[in-house]
């Protein structure tokens, strides 16, 4: 209070000495409110300022309130998303095993129900038929054995005079080269079969090689 005294003074200088005491009394109350109303003043803006700190403060907790409440929304929805799609795959992967074990079950199907034709056909043949004419069903029954499998992409290899091939070949002996160029395939042993261009069973073959008198 006495700074706040002496700096009104300073601001309103008054010569005491030319004042009576009751006129004195009353400088020195009138310093005194004036000083009183200042720091009222001031008082009073620094009540204005907390409470413009104080709703600023509310404000952004606000703002943040509604962020984490965007942000729970989407967690939950990402989380939601996340399970059907994880629902969804495991229905395919059912279905794709299901589908994998019908094909290795029943992928043959329709190459059995051609290959039945053929066991028809030999059904139908009897002891008593001739030599020609059995002959000739044996041949039909040859050929549509053959259409069958050219149908199914079932291919039998013709290696005679072909190069010898590690992958289609199986060497089961040798013979004299008599018409063929040796090392080249003399002979076939036991026919041997490609699927779709893929070996399932090797030709048994001998290979022509060079006598001594050639």
């Amino acid at each position: 209070m006495a700074v706040r005294f002496l700096s009104v003074t300073r601001r309103y200088p008054v010569d005491l000495c030319r004042l009576t005491a009751s006129a004195v009394n009353r400088s020195v109350v009138g310093l005194f409110s004036t000083a009183a109303e200042h720091h009222s003043a001031g008082d009073d803006c620094h009540g204005d300022d907390g409470d413009e700190d104080h709703s600023h403060s509310m404000t952004h907790v606000r703002t943040l309130e509604m962020r984490a409440r965007k942000l729970e929304e989407q967690v939950h929805d990402l989380t939601e998303r996340y399970k059907r799609a994880l629902a969804d795959s495991d229905n395919v992967r059912r279905r794709t095993q299901k589908f994998v074990e019908d094909a290795k079950l029943f992928g043959i199907q329709s190459f059995c129900r051609d290959i039945v034709e053929v066991a028809d056909l030999l059904e139908k043949v009897e002891e008593g038929d001739g030599a020609q004419q059995l002959t000739q069903y044996m041949a039909h029954i040859q050929g549509r054995l053959q259409d069958i499998f050219t149908k199914h992409g079932l291919e039998k290899m013709s290696p005679v005079g072909s190069t010898y091939d590690p992958y289609q070949h199986e060497i089961v002996c040798h013979t004299p080269a008599e018409g063929v160029e040796p090392g080249s395939i003399a002979v076939v042993k036991q026919d041997g079969y490609m699927l779709h261009g893929r070996t399932i069973r090797h030709a048994l073959v001998g290979i022509a090689v060079k006598t001594q008198e050639q």
